[in-house]
């Protein structure tokens, strides 16, 4: 019995310990609230579910977020992080200007097409007329090189003859966003009042057509 004892003291010894990875920690907490939070909003989000969801304790989740009002802005953070990311990742500036831009709105079709969750999450920080966004100095700092890039594009264009002149790049990226995000956050209702389904993959090919032919036709020298 003696030497079962001394074994079994021995190998728990050697038992190497368990450290958490404080940086997988806090994204696994995040992944884990930006499905609640694109779910149920700020205010029906659960912190408890979100500690759950990540293996993790919800102190360990205050430590890292302060609170769960920094929690939701560290998600908003993160999925525009996101977003602007794969707009970076166009690299507009080597493609000719029609084709650049046809590229940025296809883009933005279908990555609102394939993130219904962030739709949802915008929509509910827009109910919260941006509260949360205006203290986000990141976010501001991810939207300039973007629009950078699309007065680069628009000038190349205008230089080319591609383009009409003057068209502000603000202007231009909220309406690719409005024919690229409308028919997602209003697809239940629009889908109801028309008797057509919004999400039929060919109802949605010709969709894509008409935004790029709309901003493209728009763009042109008058």
């Amino acid at each position: 019995m003696r030497v079962m004892a001394d074994k079994q003291t021995a190998k728990t010894r050697a038992a190497p310990v368990r450290r958490r990875n404080p940086e997988n920690t806090k994204q696994a907490i995040l992944a884990a609230a930006t499905t609640e939070f694109c779910r149920h909003g700020l205010k029906g989000a659960r912190v408890n579910v979100i500690s759950a969801r990540s293996k993790t304790n919800i102190r360990l989740l205050y430590q890292h977020f302060g609170d769960k009002t920094g929690l939701y802005l560290a998600v908003l953070e993160h999925v525009y992080a996101e977003i602007r990311a794969e707009e970076q990742r166009l690299q507009l500036d080597e493609f000719d200007p029609i084709e650049g831009m046809r590229r940025l709105v296809d883009f933005t079709f279908a990555f609102f097409g394939n993130h219904h969750d962030y739709v949802a999450l915008m929509n509910n920080e827009n109910m919260l007329r941006a509260r949360h966004i205006k203290k986000s100095a990141k976010i501001r700092a991810l939207t300039q090189p973007l629009v950078a890039s699309i007065a680069k594009l628009l000038a190349r264009g205008e230089k080319s003859g591609a383009f009409r002149k003057g068209v502000d790049p603000v202007q231009l990226y909220v309406s690719i966003t409005a024919e690229s995000y409308f028919h997602v956050s209003n697809r239940f209702t629009l889908s109801a009042m028309f008797d057509k389904d919004l999400t039929d993959k060919a109802w949605l090919t010709e969709r894509r057509r008409h935004a790029q032919d709309l901003i493209l036709t728009w763009l042109m020298p008058r």
